[in-house]
């Protein structure tokens, strides 16, 4: 029997990179990208953490490498791109899942400081790495981009403001990207995860009164699991997503419905 359909998700040589992949959604995509055949590039700050990935990954008999990348520093992402060329040889797939949200306040006490630093992270480093990628991508006239924005982006909370704001301009890089570089095969699409239990948001399911309130009305009654984004993740790396682009995917347990 034919596995046409199985086929449309297979990496197989293909070569990706990760960022924010020590843990939580990037170090899931990451696992489930290497376990569908690609080469994968696990990319962070923390060189124990991406060792640690790497090493689950290879145990399993999949490719891997690490590579340490503060995305907040150009000479390192220039250095990442460098690393997976010389390696590989090529980028297929580019996950920019790298972001941080230091604080959880109200926007009239973020000042300027803050406001940059939210902003270098989460919209300027996806922005510049994307651009050092697409002229690989555009070599190989095919890539996919996939940007990890969130519902934030689309519906604000109370003291995550900044962070909103670094998120929902991600959500229109993605649409530029996509209008922009569709010629050259290139397609980018966006992840915007709900309440998902990674470090990143345990101010709020780790406490109790703020997680009822957040779960009150959300369809589906719990907080997310980081394995639950993966396989959008895998569908937009894949050729089974081949005719999509300038997408955002709510990954949220029906929190947008509201």
């Amino acid at each position: 029997m034919k596995t046409k359909y199985k086929n449309l998700f297979d990496l197989t040589d293909k070569v990706a990179i990760v960022t924010g992949a020590s843990k939580g959604i990037g170090a899931s995509i990451a696992k489930a990208f290497a376990e569908f055949g690609a080469n994968v590039v696990v990319s962070s700050r923390s060189q124990e953490g991406i060792e640690k990935v790497v090493s689950e990954i290879t145990a399993n008999g999949y490719n891997a490498i690490e590579c340490v990348c503060h995305v907040g520093e150009d000479d390192q992402l220039k250095n990442l791109i460098e690393t997976t060329i010389n390696k590989y040889g090529r980028i297929d797939i580019l996950v920019n899942n790298a972001g941080i949200n230091p604080v959880f306040d109200r926007l009239e006490n973020a000042d300027e400081k803050l406001f940059n630093k939210i902003l270098d992270i989460n919209t300027k480093s996806p922005f510049k790495l994307s651009n050092l990628v697409f002229e690989y991508m555009k070599e190989n006239k095919s890539g996919s981009i996939i940007n990890i924005s969130s519902v934030e982006a689309n519906k604000p909370d109370k003291g995550l403001g900044v962070y909103s704001i670094s998120k929902a301009a991600i959500s229109m890089l993605t649409k530029s990207q996509a209008k922009e570089w569709g010629k050259y095969g290139v397609r980018s699409n966006a992840i915007c995860p709900g309440l998902i239990k990674t470090k990143l948001s345990s101010a709020l399911w780790q406490n109790e009164e703020m997680l009822e309130t957040w779960l009150g009305d959300l369809p589906i009654r719990r907080a997310g699991d980081p394995d639950e984004i993966s396989g959008i993740a895998l569908y937009l790396a894949s050729e089974a997503s081949s005719y999509t682009t300038g997408e955002t995917f709510n990954i949220d347990g029906g929190y947008m419905i509201n």
